[in-house]
């Protein structure tokens, strides 16, 4: 079902729609959490480790894919808000054609290039065989996961964030199905995780095909819609790939930052792979904010309605307030119990290590929450660079910590990593929403003929 964005108060179609994106993550952390714990259980702390020093180099290419599919998505989304069907499907047919080059190519690379990754980054010797069976499946589902992201951006752009829910939550219970039928039945190690992992994507896009193709009239691409446009392709590359730089240049500074901390041996690896996961499902409706922000702000753009943007703006910020505050309450006093439930009761020292980081983290969880606002709302708007720019200082955050506080204070200075990214983050992004704000009162309200002005309406 199609939700038009540019109706109605802010604040309840933002947190209508976001509900769904934050379901659908919960559910996706929940594999995390889960794939984590089984890990962890049945194969031990080299294991976890092993699964956990890969996250950054994940990240850095996965990260690019769904950066890339949500750049496409503005386009779509900001047509859909114009009310002109047949443009929005000509950019979700050349959509299609840029995600398989990047798909192919991608996919190529990361595989042939794995084993010298990992050993970039300097996975310890102990674990980079571990970590090579993992990333190798992973790797090779990137068709898997530019399908889907590319899928539900659509259905995003759409105004509908609820379908592609079930198909997650399908997704994630065949997931973790799986992870205990490889790795506990059929003893496949760290690899059986990456295998089950790609399966549950594959189900996952086969579902949400099905369902765009039964259900969404507006988006069965006819061969006019599919023929190339280098012009659209052109738009396309210049939204989608800053995007996808921008998840790119946060997941280097993570690699620098993770470099660093392998140095610190594989109690310390477990400990941050632990915090990281817990910290990740805490803040998650933070991030669906987020993402309800790029489709409300482009769909808004193309109304042009610039006061319900600025309104719909506010209203998250609030919402990130709130919540900001009670998940660090939550962060602070119960994350003994989370690490529990990732390592069990017997390693104290990484119990003891997590609770730490939860606390540094839960601190500053409002930082984070101005920047998924403030960066998906100008992706709504078309300013790619200046998100991107954002990712940039986050980059800068991360290396400052990797060279400077993990050689000298180890552990308890890696802790500080996300924080001080944010914060950098947040110094750039906060003045680059102003000027945006500035340009598109110029770009959308010029003076008329008759020298009157447009009215800016919500």
């Amino acid at each position: 079902m199609t939700r038009d964005m540019t109706k109605g108060k802010p604040l309840p179609i933002i947190i209508k729609f976001c509900i769904p994106i934050l379901l659908g993550a919960l559910f996706q952390q929940f594999y995390n959490a889960t794939d984590a714990i089984i890990i962890g259980r049945f194969l031990g702390a080299n294991a976890l480790a092993a699964v956990g020093t890969t996250s950054a180099l994940a990240f850095l290419i996965l990260g690019f894919v769904m950066g890339l599919c949500n750049g496409f998505g503005v386009h779509i989304s900001q047509r859909f808000g114009a009310g002109d069907e047949r443009e929005m499907r000509r950019f979700a047919g050349n959509a299609i054609y840029l995600g398989a080059v990047f798909a192919i190519v991608l996919t190529s690379v990361t595989i042939i290039f794995a084993r010298p990754l990992l050993r970039l980054i300097e996975v310890p010797e102990d674990i980079i065989d571990l970590s090579y069976s993992y990333m190798i499946f992973i790797f090779a589902g990137i068709p898997f996961t530019m399908s889907y992201n590319f899928l539900t951006c659509l259905l995003r752009a759409m105004g509908d964030s609820k379908s592609a829910l079930y198909f997650l939550a399908i997704a994630s219970v065949v997931n973790i199905g799986l992870d205990l039928l490889f790795i506990v039945v059929f003893d496949m190690g760290v690899g059986g995780a990456g295998l089950a992992t790609v399966i549950s994507q594959v189900v996952a896009v086969l579902f949400c095909f099905t369902y765009i193709r039964r259900n969404y009239p507006i988006l069965r691409l006819t061969k006019e819609d599919m023929k190339y446009s280098l012009n659209h392709c052109k738009k396309l590359f210049s939204t989608g790939v800053p995007m996808g730089l921008e998840f790119s240049i946060v997941a280097i500074g993570a690699l620098i930052l993770q470099r660093a901390v392998n140095g610190l041996g594989t109690l310390y690896i477990a400990s941050i792979t632990t915090g990281n996961r817990i910290s990740l499902m805490l803040y998650q409706p933070l991030e669906a904010v987020g993402l309800a922000m790029a489709t409300f702000c482009g769909q808004n753009l193309g109304a042009k309605k610039l006061a319900r943007i600025k309104s719909g703006i506010r209203s998250a910020m609030f919402v990130q307030l709130c919540y900001s505050v009670f998940i660090g309450v939550v962060a602070w006093t119960l994350g003994k119990y989370f690490a529990q439930a990732f390592v069990g009761s017997d390693e104290p020292e990484i119990i003891a290590n997590v609770q730490f980081q939860l606390r540094v983290a839960g601190s500053s969880y409002m930082l984070i929450g101005i920047l998924f606002v403030l960066r998906n709302s100008l992706q709504g708007l078309g300013y790619s660079f200046m998100a991107m720019a954002g990712g940039s200082a986050e980059l800068v955050g991360r290396i400052l910590v990797a060279l400077i506080l993990v050689p000298r204070f180890g552990f308890y200075g890696a802790v500080f990593a996300g924080a001080l990214a944010w914060l950098l983050s947040d110094s750039v992004l906060i003045p680059c929403y102003f000027v945006a704000m500035r340009k598109l009162r110029k770009t959308l309200f010029k003076p008329s003929d008759n020298g009157s002005k447009a009215v800016e309406t919500m």
